[in-house]
């Protein structure tokens, strides 16, 4: 049972996924999972009988929620992330919004708005509180992703620990997809703790940068790299522009068609995602538009780009620049743009 369970309790499963939706018009990412549809499957399992409290259950993930080299105003209000939890709505947004850039504003504790915007839809007006679901009672991920559940604590006609519903998360290269396009944060920490939870490793920031540096190696990738999240947000992180390319490499020559995979999400300048808006001045970046495709990073003066272009002879180049202490981001930006400008021009 849940500490301090009572008959009548619904206890709501983080399993990982940073898509869940809380209805259709409280979306962030189309065709994503939905806390209604879950609410809806737990009123038919109850039969009619209402639930008393709503109690929310984190404990897939391990460790703290904030990674160690984060700077004070990666969190919202003003920042681009939120606490990582098993469960939040939106990727942990207030509002299902994505800003590419300034304040995101997310949930001071994703889990809890969560868990509240569910009782909501059960018609439980008592408290949403912390707990652990009954033993056997899991949300753990699947191979088609992510799982959020719904369980009792027990009732005099429900068995505790009896699933009630569960709703599944969008295939993972679609969480990846929308991922690269946005360059969103919380769902890079997300999708690091999934590959922890493959790997059988703790699903914290230590365990998920531990677990993706021994997939590098065993795909061959060989670095010297320092990790501390899986976003890039740490100023910890230590990773080579070198480690970036054998990457997209690896994903272009299609020995591995799942990393091949990470192609369809990256942004197109001047068309799609956080490069939609660039490439336009001066001209001449213009060139790049419709040809480079690029994952963006950013930091207080820290700007790179990581991706593939096409050259004017035809030539598939892979690249990643980086540019610390940069300054001013706007001119910084457009610097990394001429550089690419001049790779699409060229006949090298």
């Amino acid at each position: 049972m849940v500490a301090g369970a009572k008959p009548g309790e619904v206890v709501l499963i983080g399993g990982g996924d940073p898509t869940l939706a809380v209805n259709a018009a409280n979306q962030e990412f189309p065709g994503s999972a939905r806390l209604d549809q879950l609410a809806g499957q737990v009123k038919k399992a109850l039969g009619g009988v209402k639930p008393t409290r709503v109690l929310v259950d984190t404990t897939l993930f391990a460790g703290p929620g904030t990674a160690p080299g984060w700077d004070s105003d990666v969190i919202s209000p003003g920042g681009q992330a939120s606490k990582i939890q098993a469960l939040m709505t939106n990727a942990g947004r207030i509002k299902p919004v994505h800003h590419d850039a300034g304040p995101d504003p997310r949930y001071p504790d994703p889990a809890l708005a969560a868990g509240r915007a569910f009782a909501k839809q059960l018609g439980v007006t008592a408290p949403v509180t912390r707990g652990t679901a009954p033993a056997g009672a899991s949300a753990a991920p699947t191979t088609a992703g992510p799982t959020t559940a719904a369980t009792s604590a027990g009732s005099d006609t429900i068995a505790s620990g009896t699933e009630l519903g569960s709703v599944q998360s969008p295939p993972l290269v679609q969480v990846v997809d929308w991922m690269l396009q946005q360059s969103d944060n919380v769902i890079a920490e997300m999708m690091a703790r999934q590959v922890a939870l493959a790997a059988n490793q703790e699903p914290s920031f230590a365990g998920a940068s531990a677990a993706i540096l021994a997939k590098l190696a065993e795909l061959g990738v060989t670095t010297d790299a320092k990790l501390s999240d899986g976003s890039g947000l740490s100023r910890r992180n230590d990773i080579s522009p070198r480690t970036l390319t054998d990457v997209l490499a690896l994903a272009a020559d299609g020995r591995q068609p799942a990393v091949s995979s990470l192609f369809g999400g990256l942004p197109v300048a001047g068309w799609s995602g956080t490069l939609r808006s660039r490439f336009a001045s001066p001209k001449p970046n213009q060139v790049g538009r419709g040809i480079v495709r690029a994952k963006t990073g950013s930091l207080s003066s820290v700007n790179t780009m990581a991706g593939e272009l096409i050259t004017k002879d035809g030539r598939l180049l892979v690249f990643a620049i980086m540019a610390n202490g940069s300054g001013d981001a706007g001119p910084a930006r457009a610097g990394l743009d001429a550089i690419l400008a001049k790779l699409v021009s060229c006949g090298c």
